[in-house]
């Protein structure tokens, strides 16, 4: 965005400010304050009391910076004995261990990289070309999380279009794992795991249009229940940083189970589907693709990617457009220091338009296996997904789904947000009509995405229907049987309908939504031998027409008219969200946007 969303914190003031509440915070610890809990990195260190209730600690005010700032005996406000058995201890697998104590008393290593987690488009398109040995490869390559470890408390399923589409929500996760290779690449010694990047990727059901949500991973949140590595489940916890989710249990792999049962509390978005890629997998995926386009508005020197270089440096990333892969590539996404106001908020804009610039790499090889196959060779060894994409099938499956989306279509834009000293908030209602605009599977500008049905004609052609007879009465002789059928979004038509033909002596053989929830008029669908029932049947509903079909039986489908003539007993279809601030709309990215534009905040 152009501003974040709080003016009195807004820019340089606001860096100043935090940097200034991250010293003050030191401070009172240095005088015996006790920590809170864990700190930037997202690690669930516990206090004694964290143990005893399994809870996912407090944010530890500070993060990164003075972390540094204590190793290299610059201050920062840590405290003597900060570090110690507070907080060093582990239970029930929920700490994250003394990791500050541990960095505080060695030299600091190189410094951790970030990553993003993709290509969603290159790792799923791939499968749709690949034969069936490369499915065994694949399908050995790939991990999934346990479904147990899912919240049984989730938002609803979405409710399919008016053609039978669904749109489909994906939560992608990069994490930073310390575990295998991952350390040779800027992970360092420490252990556990944590989340650096993370998109909600709402695919719209027409599956023409998607849009990519970054979430902050210092934004403060409250963390639900999450199972632990030893079968336990944690206490829902508010105020957390949001990348601690991943590190709940302080496993070496994470707990992208965790995040999505966060999300999904944060959201009211059920998350069909979480994708979690680490250091080894995203830096083989853009060496598979030959590199990746990218910009910067300055020269990045080897000092601002490790701070703890004591000097300038030479230049690494020279300022422009330049083609990234590997180790370079991860540098850039990871990039905070030397660019901007040096904050998470501009990196995750670089974040979005490396993974934009990705996107359309992939998609401008096309179907090309020498490109394609070694990708998702890289991107599966490396990948931990939901249960129901554990299979080279489940996301070839899932990657043709999103084949026709055009690329001026995919857009990306950071929730709404503000700081609060070190951390960030995010802003209320406008954080909550964009979810509502999701979940009402509408574009970020308002407009309907659901791909509905015109509307039916309000007469039928003559050689198909025929005017319904003008008077009712009950039905007398062998009984007649009726499917009823919702062709409205309005709700309690078809229960209303079917005591009608209950009333009238007709036997209900059940009620539903039909295909067409976008119909105008109401309809007697019949087949051979029942034109006379049908028409005893279109008396009970005025402006009912009959259609003859090639089923057997009798259907009504109640349409408009039937919705507008009973006010009192049905009830409306949900209303359209607010619209969003012109801020989110304007600084959207569309994943064909100059890779050198918006790419920092500040």
């Amino acid at each position: 965005m152009s501003g974040q969303w709080d003016e009195s914190t807004s820019g340089a003031d606001g860096r100043r400010r935090a940097a200034n509440a991250s010293r003050s915070t030191g401070a009172a610890r240095a005088a015996g304050t006790p920590r809170a809990g864990s700190g930037s990195r997202g690690g669930v260190g516990t206090e004694k009391a964290a143990e005893a209730t399994g809870r996912v600690p407090a944010p530890r005010p500070g993060g990164r910076a003075e972390a540094r700032r204590a190793a290299q005996g610059k201050g920062g406000g840590r405290g003597k004995g900060d570090g110690g058995k507070g907080e060093g201890g582990k239970s029930d697998g929920t700490a994250a261990g003394g990791r500050a104590a541990a960095r505080n008393s060695r030299k600091p290593k190189k410094n951790v990289k970030k990553v993003v987690a993709w290509s969603v488009a290159g790792v799923l398109v791939v499968l749709a070309g690949a034969g069936g040995a490369i499915y065994y490869k694949l399908n050995g390559n790939i991990k999934s999380f346990d479904a147990d470890a899912i919240a049984t408390d989730r938002p609803p399923e979405a409710v399919a279009d008016a053609n039978g589409n669904k749109p489909v929500n994906v939560l992608l996760i990069g994490s930073d794992s310390r575990a295998g290779n991952n350390s040779d690449l800027g992970g360092g010694n420490e252990g556990g795991a944590r989340s650096d990047t993370t998109i909600l990727l709402h695919v719209y059901a027409d599956h023409k249009h998607a849009v990519g949500i970054s979430i902050p991973r210092d934004a403060l949140v409250t963390i639900p229940a999450c199972k632990l590595p030893n079968g336990k489940w944690t206490k829902e916890s508010p105020g957390q940083m949001f990348n601690s989710a991943f590190s709940v249990g302080n496993s070496e792999s994470g707990n992208p189970a965790c995040t999505q049962n966060t999300v999904e509390k944060l959201t009211g978005i059920r998350v069909d589907h979480t994708i979690e890629v680490n250091f080894e997998g995203f830096a083989a995926m853009t060496e598979a693709v030959g590199g990746v386009d990218v910009c910067l508005p300055n020269d990045i020197y080897e000092g601002h990617l490790n701070p703890n270089l004591g000097k300038k440096g030479k230049v690494v990333l020279p300022k422009g457009k330049q083609k990234l892969a590997g180790q370079k590539a991860l540098d850039y996404v990871r990039l905070r220091h030397g660019i901007g106001d040096e904050s998470d908020v501009g990196r995750m804009k670089r974040q979005q338009a490396f993974l934009a610039s990705l996107m359309a790499k992939v998609k401008g090889e096309g179907l090309n296996p020498t490109t394609l196959l070694p990708l998702a060779d890289a991107a599966t060894k490396s990948m931990t997904v939901d249960p129901g994409l554990d299979s080279a099938k489940k996301l070839m499956d899932f990657a043709l789904s999103m084949k026709n989306i055009d690329l001026h279509d995919v857009k990306f834009l950071t929730t709404p947000w503000r700081y609060n000293g070190p951390r960030i908030d995010l802003v209320h209602p406008a954080v909550d009509n964009l979810w509502k605009t999701l979940q009402a599977d509408r574009t970020i500008d308002g407009e309907d995405a659901t791909g509905k049905q015109e509307d039916a004609p309000q007469t039928p052609a003559p050689a198909e229907t025929t005017p319904a007879a003008p008077t009712s009465a009950p039905v007398e002789g062998p009984p007649v049987k009726v499917s009823v059928y919702n062709g409205t979004t309005v709700t309690g038509l078809a229960a209303k309908a079917a005591e009608t033909l209950k009333t009238n002596k007709v036997t209900v053989t059940g009620t539903t939504t039909a295909k067409n929830t976008n119909k105008a008029t109401t309809t007697v669908e019949y087949g051979t031998g029942q034109k006379a029932n049908a028409e005893k049947i279109a008396a009970m509903f005025p402006g009912a027409v009959l259609t003859p079909t090639s089923a057997a039986g009798i259907s009504l489908v109640l349409g408009k008219d039937y919705a507008a003539a009973n006010p009192t007993t049905a009830t409306a279809a949900p209303s359209v969200p607010a619209p969003l601030p012109s801020e989110v709309v304007n600084e959207a990215r569309s994943a064909d946007d100059d890779i050198c534009s918006n790419v920092s905040y500040g």
